[in-house]
C-alpha cells in the first residue's frame, strides 16, 4: 500500500506523552533490545504510587504501550505483539498514512492513521481518554482495537485488512 497524507501533525513540542495513572496497577514491558535483567521491574517500578505520571516515547513502541493502558482502563482486550503486527502490516507505522485508492476512500472515506481506520470507524468506536484525531497514534490504535474487539473479539483475532 502507499501511504501519503497531509504533513505530520502529530509532532508535538513534548518528547514523550504522558498522562495520570490513578490507582491504575501497571504492567512492566520489557523495551525493545533490553536484557532480561535490565527489563526486569524493580520495587521502585513495579508498582507506581497513585497519581504517579507514567511517561511514554513518542514513537510508536510508546504509542502502543500508551494505548494498551488505555484499554485496559477501558476493558478493550489486546496485546502489544498484535498491534504492532497489524500495525506494520496496515500503515508501516506511519500515522499519517492514508489510503487514496481502495474501495473506503473512493467512496470518501479514505482509511487513516496507524490501523487505517476509516472516520465513521473512529467516531463509533473512539475510546474517551483519548484525543478525537483518527491521525493521533494512540486514539487511532485504541478506536481500531476497541471496533476489533466488538466485530473479532480482540485485535488478537486480525490477520489480515479488517
Amino acid at each position: 500500500m502507499t501511504a501519503s497524507g497531509p504533513p505530520r501533525r502529530f509532532g508535538r513540542s513534548r518528547l514523550v506523552r504522558s498522562f495520570a495513572v490513578a490507582g491504575v496497577a501497571a504492567v512492566a514491558l520489557p523495551l525493545f533490545g533490553a536484557s532480561a535483567a535490565s527489563a526486569a521491574p524493580t520495587a521502585a517500578t513495579s508498582a507506581p504510587a497513585a497519581g504517579t505520571v507514567t511517561a511514554y516515547p513518542d514513537n510508536l513502541d510508546g504509542w502502543i504501550r500508551e494505548s494498551l493502558s488505555v484499554m485496559a482502563q477501558h476493558g478493550i482486550p489486546g496485546s502489544y505483539d498484535s498491534i504492532h503486527r497489524n500495525i506494520l502490516r496496515e500503515s508501516s507505522g506511519n500515522p499519517q498514512a492514508i489510503n487514496l485508492w481502495d474501495s473506503n476512500a473512493m467512496a470518501g472515506t479514505p482509511s487513516k492513521g496507524l490501523l487505517q481506520v476509516i472516520d465513521p470507524t473512529f467516531q463509533a468506536y473512539h475510546v474517551p481518554g483519548t484525543a478525537f484525531d483518527p491521525f493521533d497514534p494512540v486514539a487511532n490504535i485504541a478506536a481500531a482495537c476497541n471496533y476489533a474487539a466488538d466485530r473479532y473479539g480482540s485485535i488478537d483475532n486480525v490477520f489480515g485488512a479488517y
